[in-house]
């Protein structure tokens, strides 16, 4: 290969150490088998559709594939690669196989041509092979009028599609297809591959710079061909990791490692010293953001897999120093220096001051001590209440009569844990307050106080409750906090608070929110305002029958509230008491 590159004009390595056997294709040996299996059976579909990153071998695969088809000797899993059939695939000149870029030939009018040329047989190969690369890129006429034609295409045609983002193509044309999705390589088998290539080009190279370039590759086999290239062009006989960091712009692992440690020291100082260095040397610093992306995710392996876990990006000799970093620091400490330094990534993109934003990103990772998870922070919260509630609480049974059923509505969930409270538990009657127009803003006060500081918060939008009646309080929310009043209305928070006032007063009260009617204009308010000093003929009713005895009595025991009073209420002189009495001797007789 070298003698002819050197007669023909250079060829990049790409293109001169492309697979061209099935053998040779890396890391996709599930394709590989899938094919040879319909070759040998004769099992070969009219559409193939390749899909996967870039550089996984999806046009090499199509161009195997075509010389299998078309080889003098085949159909045959391994092409002879001499006869001029395959050496014509091989350099992308057989009249046969028609190779398109969907990205320049996108098209109604091209696919029409492709119509028109696939009724035509073969000039001299058995199969006349297209192969549609980035098909992703057709639009929908030029889909839509591919449908018959894929479907049903004369018995002398196969249709090999490839594309990096199969989610563009129609479902119409991928049911039309068998599809193969190509799998990213992974990092060793890279450097098996890139080992071969410099063996190939009596070339040497450190094992070290060959995984740097394989990991700069992100599993596409073409791009750490392509960097091979480049270094191997830079460099002299044997290729280093200093040389790879100096034409990539990266930093040495020790320079991150140092970064790192200042870091998580709560160096601040340090590290900005540390990066200072490093872009006065000409280190690009977006790069250095990735290597720092990746030491945090080694940490984060480290942590919950082991410091010998295979797959970290840091070389072997440097996993003591990780798994003892990993092992000082809390799980949620290392998420969140991830989140930092992704959210820094994608703010620098946008950035014309990507210094800056990697001071700022080291500055928060050095002020990042053993975070405290959500659930955590709720607890201590709740014991801070529970403790405060079990100060000022006191209950007595004795001297409470039985409280009456509360409806389903009412009860907590069985998830809502009751405080727990301790020592000796005062007598009810030294602790309850009774619920009076005097002492409602003392009874309320005390009730936010037990509720815990997010409740009371909520309620406090509202403003002071009213009593609606004996034992019975309503509180109504403005308008503008509907969120605040849906928060509390839940089922669990209403029995919360009935529970607390039954506490507070020694008896059941009832507790309901109200909505507050929506602002009027400041005449309408005043004679809202007029009308509501001016009791009407309902409220003196209301008021007439809250003084009954036997009302009273019948709202106490059955922790009731008096909802509406029929017209005719308490008209006539005979007290209530005696019309009952008078209407129930009728009744008997």
């Amino acid at each position: 290969m070298p003698e002819a590159a050197a007669n023909e004009g250079y060829t990049v390595l790409a293109r001169r150490y492309r697979p061209q056997q099935f053998a040779d294709l890396v890391g996709q040996e599930a394709v590989v088998q899938a094919l040879v299996n319909a070759l040998a059976s004769n099992r070969v579909a009219h559409a193939y559709l390749f899909t996967g990153a870039r550089g996984v071998g999806k046009t090499s695969t199509a161009r195997i594939l075509a010389k299998a088809l078309n080889c003098v000797r085949g159909p045959t899993a391994t092409p002879c690669d001499q006869c001029e059939i395959c050496q014509g695939i091989a350099a992308g000149e057989d009249v046969d196989v028609i190779e398109m870029d969907a990205a320049s030939n996108r098209g109604i009018d091209e696919i029409r041509e492709v119509r028109l040329t696939v009724r035509s047989r073969p000039s001299r190969s058995r199969y006349k092979i297209y192969i549609v690369d980035e098909v992703h890129m057709l639009t929908p006429q030029a889909f839509n009028a591919l449908l018959k034609t894929l479907e049903e295409p004369p018995e002398h045609v196969k249709f090999i599609f490839a594309t990096t983002e199969v989610q563009k193509i129609p479902i119409t044309i991928l049911s039309r297809c068998q599809r193969f999705d190509f799998a990213g390589i992974g990092t060793v088998r890279i450097v098996e591959r890139l080992r071969q290539v410099v063996a190939g080009e009596a070339r040497e190279a450190d094992d070290e710079a060959l995984e740097l370039i394989a990991r700069r590759a992100g599993g596409s086999m073409r791009d750490a061909q392509s960097l091979l290239d480049q270094l191997l062009a830079f460099g002299g006989e044997r290729l280093t990791t200093d040389l790879v960091h100096q034409l990539l712009g990266t930093a040495p692992d020790e320079r991150v490692i140092a970064l790192a440690s200042a870091v998580l020291e709560h160096d601040a100082a340090g590290a900005l010293e540390l990066l200072g260095q490093a872009a006065d040397e000409g280190l690009q610093l977006g790069e250095l953001l990735e290597q720092l992306l990746d030491y945090w995710r080694d940490l984060m392996v480290a942590n919950s897999a082991g410091g010998h876990y295979p797959h970290l990006n840091l070389p072997v000799r440097y996993h003591e120093t990780l798994a003892s970093q990993a092992a000082a620091l809390n799980l949620d400490t290392i998420l969140a220096g991830l989140d930092v330094l992704s959210m820094t990534k994608a703010r620098l993109r946008g950035s014309g001051h990507p210094r800056v934003l990697l001071e700022m990103a080291l500055v928060r990772l050095s002020r990042l001590d053993d975070l405290v998870s959500v659930a955590q922070l709720a607890q201590m919260l709740n014991e801070r209440v529970g403790s405060a509630g079990a100060s000022g609480d006191a209950r007595s049974s004795a001297a409470t009569p039985p409280r009456p059923p509360v409806s389903r509505a009412a009860v907590p969930p069985e998830g809502l844990k009751k405080k727990q409270l301790t020592g000796d538990e005062p007598s009810r009657a030294e602790s309850t307050l009774p619920l009076t127009p005097d002492t409602l803003p003392q009874v309320w006060q005390q009730t936010l106080a037990l509720l815990g500081q997010m409740h009371a918060s909520d309620l406090q939008k509202a403003g002071q409750p009213a009593i609606s009646g004996p034992n019975a309080l309503v509180l109504r929310f403005p308008p503008s906090y509907n969120l605040a009043q849906e928060h509390c209305q839940t089922p669990a928070k209403m029995a919360r608070v009935e529970e607390v006032l039954r506490k507070i007063t020694g008896h059941p009260v009832v507790f309901r929110i109200e909505a507050a009617a929506s602002t009027a204009s400041p005449a309408a308010a005043q004679a809202a305002e007029d009308e509501e000093k001016t009791p009407s003929r309902y409220q003196r009713q209301r008021a007439e029958a809250l003084k009954e005895p036997m009302v009273k009595r019948a709202m106490e025991v059955l922790g009731a509230q008096l909802v509406d009073v029929d017209e005719g209420f308490a008209t006539a002189s005979t007290p209530v008491s005696d019309r009952v009495g008078a209407a129930a001797d009728s009744e008997e007789a």
